[in-house]
């Protein structure tokens, strides 16, 4: 297990257990007081250092899971706060009494406790950094910090009892201002829209001034018993207020990340430089008319109705202003979700996916992504139609929703590709969540009245240290193929080496088609013969590369890149086009004697193209061939790969094509194709072949015998691959069999030599028979 919790298994730490031994504290010291203050006044001063302590813990916690970052920061700032608001707790605990003012050993910490905060604040990243935005910040909190400070000095230190010191009262002056000043600077941290802390933290977190400013008025101003209760409740309200702005913090994390508007009460922090401006013209009124005549008290009132005037102004404007921002800020809301979503199926886009799996790679967190492809679809689609196909897809990301975990977050990337982001390191645990999400893929869907089995592949890449998103989900990419490839309805786990697989695949495709533009491919022609008279019937048409520089490439390496890089096709093209002139250049030069047809190997790639019909057609017109000169050769699974591959393999037939079935009885459905498959001609798989002389395998030599009767009953002609020695083709021949190929005959020749036996057909009947040792298999 890594040491890196995953947030799905169990909660992270920095929950609810600080804050609620935080509001237990002052719980108590609310109680306490109401039941008259039993036990003396230390008891009332116990509370603040325990709620302070929970804020502090609180604190630390969250800075222990975050990831490096401005949130990280704001809270390790926040702890440092918290922890001078702790000393003061002490202090005041240990000096326990309900003097007016307040102690400068209390204050000292309060007001170093407060400014870390508002240095906290004032670094996260929200609303305008330009110097016209820190001027305007500047300018409001200077306008809000001088009007406290007149208000402080003309009218709640004049309210002060008789015999206060005045250091005392400063002091509690000084923290009072401090108070304001940290609601006008969080005030502007909860309106911005793009604040990294969550607003609602932010929020809570606006407990604390107001409980400083209270309690600050009321130590100097105050009755006893107000006095005494702002004295033992404020800073374990300040303590709550911190480990509760933790926890929704937390939540927050936890949560998936949802663009916040800022609401419109929010904009009464804006208005705090106003109302500064308005109490501060009051106090310039009740001093004014107490030491001028009337008439500079009329001129003094004028200027201050003036100044009002322009303030109403000015808030209009803020108003105006205000609803324009909420109207823009709805629609960039908005806009994001549009941009992040998935518009059939709601769920989080590629985008959107990218950015969450590089947040957490960045965040050093665990961090794995699924790649999620379903099987056949298109077979679906074409089926059911695009309507239906959509109403699977949405049912897709329905189970997908249903069977993830919490901390993971499943996403659409387009098509019926799908992905999920785990939040965990451990291949056991990745490869645990694959298999949960297969299961719940394959359970039935109904779609259009009919109920579907669906299978999916899935490519898990695990983030390793050093790699990009793009990276990882490339890797996830790459196995996802990598399933397909190993026969789907599985997981595969990435490897390094597949990746360097992968860049030679792409390598070899380049050279690859370097190779069809220079001509550097060639046919080779392995003859069938037939067996009763042992003369050449037929050859089938087969591609090799003699590469430059790395000499013979075999095709069982480059024809799988041709088909994965969509270079089949014009390969194809060629080695069709290659062939039909081969065989036309035969009649020319033995006429009646040369071989009547040609084969060549089809692939779906090719069969699905909408002109391939027509490029057969045009095909056998250049060369002077019939279509009863060509035998199109496909595997079983191109068969059954859609409707549209049965059309062309249907247009072909009816076109007078010959068409055969290769590798037969391989596949799953061999004896179903028959019914819905034109086939002209079945041709036995070589393993077969291997098993069936001196009855070394019995079920070997049972199939082979059933698939000559089967094709003398439906009058198909049948050949049997890989013949290598004279008693498999003896046998193959006492079982019915009249064409076979094979090494034992020949193996695949260059067209000299293919002609040759041709032209040695004509004197010698039995001269195409080689009898030469079996060599190694070079057959395509």
């Amino acid at each position: 297990m890594s040491a890196r919790d995953n947030a799905g298994d169990r909660p992270r730490p920095g929950g609810l257990r600080p804050a609620v031994v935080a509001l237990a504290a002052t719980t108590w010291v609310l109680l306490w007081l109401l039941i008259g203050t039993p036990g003396g006044l230390y008891l009332g001063f116990a509370g603040a250092p325990v709620a302070m302590g929970a804020a502090v813990l609180a604190c630390r916690q969250i800075v222990a899971v975050e990831r490096p970052g401005p949130i990280r920061s704001f809270w390790r700032q926040l702890t440092w706060a918290g922890g001078f608001l702790f000393v003061a707790s002490v202090v005041s605990l240990l000096r326990a009494n309900n003097n007016t003012g307040l102690s400068p050993y209390v204050g000292g910490p309060m007001l170093f406790g407060i400014t870390i905060l508002i240095v906290a604040l004032v670094r996260l990243p929200f609303g305008e950094r330009t110097a016209l935005g820190w001027t305007r910040a500047l300018l409001d909190g200077a306008t809000v910090a001088i009007a406290s400070t007149l208000i402080f000095w003309y009218v709640v230190l004049d309210l002060a009892p008789e015999g206060t010191s005045l250091v005392s009262r400063v002091a509690a002056a000084v923290v009072g201002v401090s108070g304001v000043l940290l609601l006008v600077v969080i005030g502007k941290a909860a309106a911005a829209a793009d604040s990294a802390v969550h607003p609602a933290s932010l929020r809570v977190l606006t407990v604390a001034p107001l409980v400083d400013v209270a309690g600050s008025t009321l130590l100097i101003a105050g009755a006893d018993w107000g006095r005494l209760a702002l004295s033992v409740l404020a800073l374990p309200l300040v303590g709550v207020s911190m480990a509760g702005a933790a926890y929704l913090q937390r939540r927050a994390s936890e949560a998936e990340p949802v663009p916040v508007p800022a609401s419109a009460g929010r904009s009464l922090f804006n208005l705090l430089p106003f109302v500064a401006v308005t109490a501060t013209a009051i106090l310039v009124i009740s001093v004014s008319a107490q030491d001028m005549s009337s008439r500079q008290r009329t001129v003094i009132i004028g200027a201050v109705l003036i100044a009002g005037f322009v303030v109403a102004r000015q808030l209009l404007s803020l108003r105006e202003n205000t609803l324009a921002l909420r109207g823009i800020r709805k629609q960039q809301v908005e806009l994001e979700r549009l941009a992040l979503s998935d518009t059939l199926t709601g769920m989080p886009n590629r985008t959107r996916f990218a950015v969450a799996l590089g947040e957490r790679i960045v965040g050093r967190q665990p961090a794995t992504a699924l790649l999620i492809d379903v099987d056949d679809f298109k077979m679906i689609n074409d089926t059911l139609g695009p309507a239906a196909g959509d109403q699977l897809l949405y049912q897709v990301s329905q189970r997908l929703r249903e069977h993830c975990r919490p901390g993971e977050l499943p996403a659409r990337l387009g098509g019926d590709e799908f992905a999920v982001l785990l939040p965990v390191d451990e291949p056991a645990q990745a490869e645990a969540a694959a298999a949960r999400l297969l299961a719940g893929i394959g359970e039935p869907f109904h779609v259009a009245d009919q109920q579907l089995l669906l299978h999916a592949s899935v490519g898990i890449a695990v983030a390793a240290p050093g790699e990009t998103a793009d990276e990882v989900q490339r890797n996830a990419d790459i196995a996802m193929y990598a399933a397909k490839e190993a026969g789907k309805a599985s997981w595969v786990r990435f490897e390094p080496q597949m990746r360097q697989d992968l860049a030679h695949h792409a390598r070899l495709a380049g050279e690859l088609h370097n190779a069809i533009v220079r001509g550097q491919l060639r046919l080779v022609y392995q003859p069938v013969y037939d067996l009763h008279t042992g003369l050449p019937s037929g050859a089938e048409a087969l591609v090799r590369w003699q590469h430059p520089e790395r000499g013979f490439v075999s095709p069982a390496d480059f024809i799988p890149v041709a088909e994965r890089s969509g270079l089949i096709v014009p390969l194809g093209a060629w080695v069709l086009r290659e062939a039909c002139s081969q065989l036309s250049r035969w009649h020319a030069e033995f006429g009646d004697t040369a071989i009547e047809a040609i084969n060549v190997n089809v692939a779906v790639r090719q069969l699905r193209e909408a002109g391939f019909v027509d490029e057969v057609a045009a095909v056998l017109s250049d060369t002077g061939l019939t279509s009863q000169n060509l035998i199109i050769e496909v595997t079983e699974s191109s068969v059954v790969d859609g409707w549209q591959v049965r059309e062309t393999l249907q247009a072909l037939h009816e076109m007078g094509v010959k068409l055969a079935l290769d590798d037969f009885g391989t596949g799953q459905s061999s004896l179903s194709l028959l019914r819905a498959f034109p086939v002209d001609v079945l041709k036995l798989d070589k393993s077969f072949v291997d098993g069936i002389a001196e009855g070394a395998d019995r079920g070997r030599l049972a199939v082979a015998a059933a698939v000559a009767q089967l094709a003398e009953y439906l009058q198909l002609k049948v050949v049997a691959e890989g013949i290598e020695n004279e008693e498999q083709r003896d046998r193959l021949r006492d079982m019915g069999y009249r064409y076979g190929q094979g090494y034992l005959m020949a193996k695949p020749l260059p067209p000299e030599e293919c002609g040759k036996l041709m032209a040695a057909a004509t004197t010698e009947p039995d001269a195409g028979v080689r009898r030469e040792p079996p060599v190694p298999s070079i057959a395509g």
